[in-house]
């Protein structure tokens, strides 16, 4: 069953400002290792790259229904990709308390996640599903 859905959609062109604005200040803040280590990669699409999980941080923060309060924060949700490629979420903290919170007993919470870009915007999706154990 589904439990939550979270949407978000990002200005590329403002995380380029706040990149060129604050750096690695920014970077280190709002982006996991893992996340900052995958902009880097691709230094072409560097902003894109960060908006996407960006969005997807914004995306989860709302299906989860806290918005970032409570225990939710930026650097707890990370953008990995699976073993296929496919994106999903890497939780931490309060990030991970919350979904536990959310998902009903007797079942195992499973993030879905799609991400996209087209300049000047890039797009997160969040489905939150509930599997019985």
């Amino acid at each position: 069953m589904i439990v939550a859905i979270g949407s978000d959609l990002c200005n590329i062109d403002r995380i380029q400002n706040s990149l060129e604005r604050w750096g690695e200040k920014f970077e280190n803040r709002v982006f996991t290792d893992i996340e900052i280590a995958k902009g880097n990669s691709r230094p072409f699409t560097k902003a894109g790259t960060l908006a996407k999980r960006f969005a997807a941080k914004e995306a989860f923060s709302k299906a989860v229904g806290t918005g970032f309060k409570r225990g939710v924060f930026m650097k707890d949700i990370g953008v990995v990709n699976m073993r296929s490629g496919a994106p999903t979420l890497q939780l931490n903290g309060g990030s991970a308390a919350r979904l536990a919170e959310i998902t009903p007993a007797g079942h195992l919470a499973v993030i879905h996640l799609t991400l996209t870009d087209d300049h000047p915007w890039a797009q997160a999706f969040v489905v939150i599903e509930a599997r019985p154990l």
